[in-house]
């Protein structure tokens, strides 16, 4: 057996394509433009990476981006400032603010200070309850990429176990709380969970977001399961030269997975993907529109 690839990048180049119509839709019946504003403090050159090419998807699905630059000596108020502004501006449905911050700004307060309606990453204390009550909100996007990809591979996740590994309240905490909403019966693995690979050859769905190169071997994982890899890891091959890597040890999943994530191409690409559909949702729930009409 060798096991089916989730072509996350097929899946996202989709979903941007049916958004950009979606888009298009609404600017046509309401006259809606949704925005995104990106805000970047430092010059950190991974951040300055992930906030371009978020500026570039955000124009080709036709959204308005809006891009705030600050340099790395801004302070904490002046960033909350900056917030109230983009909160009160109606032409922005969704603030993103890029991680990591600088040491002498507290990230809590910063997320906190945002516009829950306009909080497209999911990490205001209320998104995170309404998830979690299972009440209408905005998830987080890295999440709701991975049950997505699970969605399109499996007719139905009701009943299926799932085991996550990794409690982080960016992938795992959220993820478990999408997938306990699918009915799926979910286990939270972490640094202090004993016998780890006994409880992975349990899952039917196992997802490894813990950021540590290859730590999942092939002998954890139950033939037949699907595995979801969260991870993307730099390390230095044998030729010296760099490359991306997944937590699980993909050479080892294959031949005994149903079907598994990519790195790079399976997670990652629908992370941006599902960045602009919650922009998309902020937008339209901001003036009382049923995402799901257009």
């Amino acid at each position: 057996m060798s096991a089916a690839l989730i072509d996350g990048k097929t899946y996202a180049t989709a979903l941007r394509q049916r958004l950009r119509k979606r888009v298009d839709q609404l600017r046509a019946s309401h006259g809606i433009v949704p925005g995104l504003a990106v805000v970047l403090v430092g010059e950190d050159p991974a951040s300055q990476v992930y906030v371009r090419s978020k500026s570039k998807a955000s124009l080709e699905a036709g959204l308005n981006s809006f891009e705030h630059k600050l340099p790395a000596d801004t302070t904490e108020d002046e960033l909350l400032d900056l917030l109230d502004q983009l909160n009160a501006d109606d032409a922005v449905d969704g603030i993103l603010v890029q991680l990591p911050l600088p040491k002498a700004i507290d990230a809590g307060a910063v997320i906190d200070a945002i516009d829950p309606d306009k909080d497209v990453d999911g990490f205001h204390l209320i998104n995170v309850g309404l998830l979690a009550t299972g009440e209408p909100g905005l998830v987080p996007c890295t999440p709701m990429g991975c049950e997505l990809l699970l969605r399109a591979g499996v007719p139905s996740l009701a009943g299926l176990h799932a085991v996550i590994i990794g409690r982080s309240n960016i992938v795992g905490k959220p993820l478990a709380q999408l997938l306990l909403r699918a009915d799926c019966t979910v286990t939270m693995a972490h640094s202090k969970t004993r016998d780890l690979p006994a409880l992975c050859q349990t899952a039917d769905i196992l997802v490894a977001a813990v950021g540590k190169p290859e730590m999942v071997r092939g002998a954890w994982i139950k033939p037949g399961a699907i595995v979801i890899d969260v991870g993307i890891n730099r390390v230095v091959g044998k030729d010296g030269t760099m490359r991306l890597v997944g937590d699980v040890a993909f050479a080892e999943a294959v031949p005994i997975a149903a079907a598994i994530t990519p790195v790079p191409g399976g997670v990652g690409p629908m992370t941006i993907a599902c960045l602009l559909e919650n922009t998309f949702t902020a937008a339209c729930r901001r003036r009382d529109i049923d995402p799901d009409t257009i």
